[in-house]
């Protein structure tokens, strides 16, 4: 039995960060590693998913490789995990992160953006999970963490895309947690707030963002990248080994409301 911080020990364990070479996807990459760690990144973005693991292995001292990715192909997920295994030889742990948001009223948004985001927000995650679990099954042991948000908990006008793509990733994490718990596989989601990535940037200083996002939050501010980087260590750790199926929010208070 581990007691305590030792829980959180990452020391000799495997990380999958799909969309890690930036924002959230990250600081989660970095927060991993820096619990010991070693990490396999996902990027469409060869060059920036480079960089970062460059960067976290002078600053960690872990393996990291980087990989080009599309997160809505399956052969991509079979290359994910092939690579990794290749690399590692084991495979504990997927952060589900990849992700994109196109915004709009509805009348205004074409069936195509509406796919767009569903194909890498929604299929991406059950891609990703489909191509480690017959590993993690094998192995009797997988740390899966879906980055939801809390718009999959709570509307927000201007969001039909991400909010349907977001709430069916709250939902798969509920069902692949109860359906893989015989094999010690746990599926848990973080819910995270707003937090001033590069997919929100552009819209920080305008009205709508003042008003119903940073506004609705009990802190009166964005997210920091690096408190995000708890809850991820956390759901990848021993320390949350009797949650699945379970949804933490990251979100300084707005689903509080």
């Amino acid at each position: 039995m581990l007691p305590g911080i030792k829980q959180f020990d990452l020391t000799g364990k495997t990380a999958i960060v799909t969309g890690g070479s930036k924002g959230l996807g990250q600081a989660m990459a970095e927060g991993l590693a820096s619990a010991g760690a070693n990490l396999l990144l996902t990027s469409r973005n060869i060059d920036e998913a480079q960089a970062v693991a460059e960067q976290i292995q002078r600053e960690y001292g872990r393996k990291v490789v980087a990989i080009a990715a599309d997160a809505s192909s399956e052969e991509s997920a079979k290359a994910m995990v092939d690579r990794t295994l290749a690399e590692f030889g084991q495979i504990d742990i997927l952060v589900n992160n990849a992700g994109i948001n196109i915004r709009g009223p509805i009348e205004e948004l074409t069936l195509e953006q509406f796919r767009k985001v569903n194909s890498i927000n929604t299929d991406g995650v059950w891609l990703g999970m489909r191509a480690v679990v017959p590993h993690m099954k094998s192995r009797k042991y997988g740390k899966i963490v879906n980055i939801a948000s809390t718009i999959g908990l709570v509307g927000l006008a201007l969001r039909s895309p991400y909010a349907a793509s977001k709430g069916a990733v709250v939902q798969m994490t509920k069902t692949l947690g109860l359906e893989l718990a015989a094999w010690n596989i746990t599926v848990n989601a973080i819910c995270p707030g707003p937090f001033l990535t590069p997919m929100n940037v552009p819209i920080a200083e305008t009205e709508d963002a003042k008003k119903n996002v940073v506004g609705a939050v009990a802190f009166q501010r964005w997210g920091r990248m690096e408190e995000i980087q708890g809850a991820a260590i956390f759901l990848a750790s021993d320390a949350s080994s009797y949650m699945t199926g379970s949804l933490v929010t990251v979100d300084g208070g707005w689903t509080a409301r």
